[in-house]
């Protein structure tokens, strides 16, 4: 069923940082008439498919309402106060009509594409909250929740761990294949009339359509983006699992109502193309939250912005940090650049499958630090905007 809309106008970040400009993470449009959904990606996983994801991921929706609930605010001693409860997502209907989604489509050429830019820059508000022992304990409370990867024909695939020495890096070209470069994309929006890139990345769903990036790839300033699709395995201009058109586009209500880059988390429901769902064609990578931190990762994106130029999927890779400036966030010594704003960042990534278990995106960066890379800890309203994705039906 679809739901309706919740919007409250959204208050504009304090300088301080960088959100990855457009070519951090932004993919979403301003045009708040032509929002972009992301359709369900399903349709075609198995039956067993069905079930496994099912139980983990209708298990953790079912626990959503409550569990997600479950971020306590601890004491400065590591006491947990009772469980919260967390604010549902914010939804914005986009192309949610058959005729929509063939202007939407026909709207994205080549060229178009080439040509869109990084979004200007966001930073953190004044008063973000440094990560403390409070902070952490509510972390804590909240139960760890992970869900499998699935591959095109519907099964479910038991990641395994990457290697012991993963390679690290600060912003190289990813050339080693695997699942990454089908499930990973570039996305692509109307930003107040002009057309802006993000990146995003598929993930295993009920609907088998959702594709998990950042809050302001979605909406920024005070409105959703317009004309917003997903082109998974972009490569030098080519689009070879096709341009997929968003129905419905989900964000955090704190990145809603104020652009808090602690919940800098969206999610996006596309419609299904040629009579497939998204994950039927691509497959999906594992999703989890509530998971410890300071761990080693994984991240990717389009950057699009200089030394970049958005044609090809990069990677960063290293042990996570927390952020002690002005975000909760966690982060990784990372160079890329706008546009890659919305990738993902994995745990458990396997250089070998290119599978692994999406636990943050692209998000910000520090102006006077540009070689560390934030992004949001996926605590409960993160999980809160991929249920409600991943629940959501496509036209």
């Amino acid at each position: 069923m679809r739901r309706k809309a919740r919007l409250v106008p959204i208050l504009t970040a304090i300088a301080g940082s960088t959100l990855l400009s457009a070519t951090i993470a932004h993919g979403a449009t301003a045009d708040t008439t032509s929002g972009v959904t992301a359709g369900a990606t399903s349709d075609a996983t198995s039956d067993a498919t069905s079930d496994a994801t099912s139980d983990a991921t209708s298990n953790a929706a079912a626990d959503a309402a409550a569990d997600v609930t479950a971020g306590a605010t601890g004491t400065s001693g590591g006491g947990a106060a009772p469980a919260r409860a967390v604010p549902q997502p914010v939804e914005k209907e986009a192309a949610d009509t058959k005729k929509e989604q063939q202007t939407v489509q026909r709207y994205w050429t080549e060229a178009k594409m080439e040509a869109a830019k990084p979004l200007a820059a966001l930073v953190p508000e004044k008063d973000g909250a440094r990560l403390t022992a409070g902070a952490i304990a509510a972390q804590a409370a909240a139960d760890p929740v992970s869900v499998p990867a699935t591959e095109p024909d519907g099964d479910t695939v038991t990641a395994t761990k990457g290697e012991a020495a993963a390679r690290a890096s600060t912003g190289a070209a990813w050339t080693r294949g695997g699942a990454i470069v089908k499930t990973a994309g570039r996305v692509f929006f109307t930003y107040q009339g002009r057309n802006a890139s993000c990146s995003a990345n598929a993930v295993t769903s009920e609907n088998k359509s959702t594709v998990i990036t950042a809050g302001h790839c979605v909406r920024m300033g005070g409105a959703f983006h317009g004309n917003w699709v997903f082109v998974p395995g972009y490569q030098n201009g080519e689009r070879p699992h096709g341009t997929w058109v968003a129905t419905t586009l989900y964000t955090t209500p704190q990145w809603n109502n104020s652009e808090d880059v602690n919940y800098d988390v969206a999610s996006a429901v596309v419609a299904p193309l040629n009579g497939k769902s998204l994950t039927d064609v691509v497959g999906g990578q594992g999703v989890s939250f509530n998971q410890s931190r300071r761990r080693q990762m994984h991240s990717f994106g389009y950057p699009a912005a200089a030394p970049y130029d958005g044609s090809k999927l990069v990677y960063c890779a290293g042990r996570a940090f927390d952020d002690f400036l002005m975000s909760r966030d966690i982060g990784l010594n990372c160079n890329m650049t706008g546009g890659s704003s919305g990738g993902p960042w994995f745990l458990d990534f396997n250089e070998s499958t290119g599978l692994g278990t999406l636990n943050s995106v692209n998000s910000f960066k520090y102006a006077f630090a540009t070689g560390w890379m934030f992004g949001p800890y996926f605590g409960t309203e993160a999980r809160a905007v991929y249920e409600a994705a991943q629940t959501t039906g496509t036209p």
